[in-house]
């Protein structure tokens, strides 16, 4: 029942993905989430999020940004780091991952996500058919609704952990 929400793989940090091996095993394409996934929640990117863009366009893949937040919020962002996005994408609904596969001709047997939530960047992604990677939060500091759900995050994840350890 819990596996719905599982990440194909879990890693601290979205700067800590071994996006070579990524790109060996045929990925080409790649959403990211973007507040706690690549910076603090609403800080513009930083040369830390920049450099990483441009490392992945280097390798060869196509990105493109998903937020459930305002354009204002996801544009600016998006703009600094020169990639496509989806605004108030309605994450975890499938169809905002397709529209962002859409957006860069990717397709889902090439396609990751990259989020820091289950509930809504990973559980979407798994209903989409995506591989998945779960990243740690960057801030601990969040809006109450996102604490709240960090808690029952805990639970599927002790699960999750379990599983893994078969």
């Amino acid at each position: 029942m819990l596996r719905i929400f599982y990440p194909t793989e879990w890693i601290d940090s979205s700067y800590n993905i071994d996006y070579q091996k990524l790109y060996k095993k045929g990925f080409r394409f790649l959403l990211f989430d973007i507040d706690n996934t690549l910076v603090e929640h609403g800080a513009p990117a930083s040369e830390r999020a920049i450099r990483l863009v441009k490392y992945l366009k280097q390798l060869g893949f196509r990105i493109c940004l998903m937020s459930n937040n305002k354009e204002d919020r996801v544009g600016g962002f998006a703009n600094q780091v020169e990639l496509p996005y989806i605004y108030k994408a309605g994450k975890p609904s499938r169809k905002a991952y397709l529209k962002a596969m859409e957006k860069i001709d990717g397709n889902k047997k090439t396609t990751v996500f990259i989020g820091d939530q289950l509930f809504t960047d990973i559980y979407g992604a798994n209903r989409t058919g995506l591989y998945s990677i779960l990243v740690n939060p960057i801030d601990k500091k969040e809006e109450i609704q996102i604490v709240f759900k960090r808690h029952l995050e805990k639970i599927v994840l002790f699960f999750y952990k379990r599983h893994s350890e078969r």
